[in-house]
């Protein structure tokens, strides 16, 4: 049996007093789009940081593709992609130059780097300005340069974190193009957003973590039938769907994180 594309064994994460993430346990198997989902602060992003290396957990233990990622950092970090919270860019240098450099820190000759570099620059519709450096492009233009890196050493784990925050309706069309081409060849894909619709449309599993706990995991259709059953238990909830609808994804969100729409509240200054 295939070992998981992404396992956590009681991962912890304390920054002094505030447990950040609470002994999660999460298996996530290969060729699965994988959706982590969680309110502002939740633990998201803390996780992430952890899973890809670039934050040490308090306890717990992680393997990517089977390997430890205490014990053999550099051999997990050849393996995966990450488009980390704050992208990190080298804003001096070009989008081909960056490219070219990741490439090559990455272990790719000269050559299969540059037409890599060129082929992703045409993809993301960032070849046209060949000159600019990237502190000059837009917010988005930079979010496509850093999945283009991301992905320039073919990773067989893709970590996303709010990919398509800031970008425009064409940029993310291309974006969700390449991740479901990723996903025919076998990758594993691990998405944080709030767009919940994207989500939904895009990944076939998700986690719910809430307060640094998870406290959902599966498929759209075990998350959405553990819902419906608690709320056929009381059918008076406001957020059931008719008995001919299915449960969106943002309805099933809020009803285990405990959220409510308040749809009746009003603002004084707007009554």
């Amino acid at each position: 049996m295939d070992a998981p594309a992404v396992s956590a064994e009681n991962l912890t994460r304390r920054f002094g007093p505030l447990t950040a993430v609470d002994h999660i346990q999460m298996n996530v198997a290969a060729g699965q789009f994988f959706g982590f989902l969680g309110p502002n602060g939740a633990g998201k992003s803390t996780t992430i940081k952890m899973l890809t290396g670039l934050l040490a957990p308090t306890e717990g233990r992680i393997r990517i593709l089977g390997i430890d990622l205490e014990e053999d950092p550099v051999a997990v970090k050849r393996q995966i992609g990450v488009v980390p919270e704050g992208l990190a860019l080298f804003g001096r240098l070009t989008g081909s130059e960056y490219l070219n450099f990741v490439g090559r820190m990455y272990g790719l000759d000269r050559k299969t780097t540059a037409q890599r570099a060129t082929e992703l620059l045409d993809f993301m519709q960032l070849s046209d300005r060949p000159k600019s450096l990237i502190t000059d492009y837009s917010h988005g233009m930079q979010k496509k340069l850093a999945m283009a890196a991301a992905v320039i050493h073919g990773p067989r784990v893709l970590f996303l974190d709010e990919p398509f925050e800031g970008v425009d309706a064409v940029a993310s069309g291309t974006l969700k193009a390449m991740l479901q081409r990723m996903i025919g060849h076998g990758a594993t894909i691990f998405l944080t957003s709030h767009v919940l619709e994207i989500v939904e449309r895009l990944c076939s599993h998700v986690a719910i973590i809430h307060k640094g706990r998870l406290v959902a995991q599966g498929s759209l259709d075990e998350l959405r039938s553990g819902v419906e059953a608690r709320l056929s238990a009381a059918p008076g909830s406001a957020d059931s769907a008719s008995p001919h609808e299915r449960l969106t994804l943002e309805q099933i969100f809020l009803n285990i994180v405990g959220g409510t729409v308040l749809r009746d509240q009003e603002l004084s200054w707007l009554g």
